[in-house]
């Protein structure tokens, strides 16, 4: 007579515990894979040393604040904060974004990054002179379109794995995957009549 109502406990039980397994596991799953649902995708990549390596190159002799648009999982944020500077990143994974601060905190550079969960279309780059971007060809001319409106004339921006359509680079470095363009907007020049063709792109 006992049966049926420990059998139904148990079910419960089993319910429960699948119930919750599936919950965490979207919640972990989520971040990672909302980004390939949208329009343009950022996939995270982690940086290789080579690129870090050469993006602290392009940021010799700079000085002021730093940004890393779409930083991943921290790892230029903390270097450039390693290196003197002020360093931001905003990202849209959540996790990566936890794990960016821990990562800093245990670097012990937490004082001088900060880093946020955010759409970069959503925000303005305009009080930054730093600008590192891990980007992918489909958003880099509304990018570079956004980025010349919102910047100063004395902010340097340097581009990882691809470079901008229109702006011309006032370096390059590196070889591949790890090629990093550096272009200062008080210097670089662009094409007019290929940002016209490429401005009216949607996102």
């Amino acid at each position: 007579e006992d049966a049926s109502p420990r059998k139904s406990a148990w079910g419960l039980l089993v319910a429960g515990g699948l119930g919750a397994s599936l919950l965490a596991l979207h919640a972990v799953v989520t971040p990672f894979v909302m980004p390939a649902l949208r329009r343009v995708c950022l996939p995270f990549v982690p940086a290789t040393s080579a690129q870090i390596e050469n993006v602290l190159q392009m940021l010799r002799g700079r000085r002021g604040s730093l940004v890393d648009i779409g930083s991943g999982d921290g790892r230029i944020v903390i270097a450039a904060a390693k290196r003197g500077f002020k360093a931001v990143g905003y990202e849209l994974n959540p996790w990566l974004v936890w794990y960016s601060r821990y990562s800093a905190w245990r670097d012990g550079v937490h004082q001088n990054t900060k880093f946020y969960i955010s759409d970069l279309w959503k925000v303005s780059f305009s009080h930054y002179t730093n600008v590192v971007i891990f980007g992918v060809p489909q958003m880099m001319p509304q990018l570079e379109k956004k980025l010349e409106e919102e910047l100063q004339h004395n902010a340097r921006v340097i581009a990882c794995r691809f470079p901008f359509p229109c702006w011309i680079p006032d370096h390059i470095t590196g070889e591949g995957i790890d090629t990093v363009w550096a272009y200062d907007l008080k210097t670089s020049k662009r094409e007019t009549e290929c940002l016209k063709m490429t401005s009216g792109t949607e996102f």
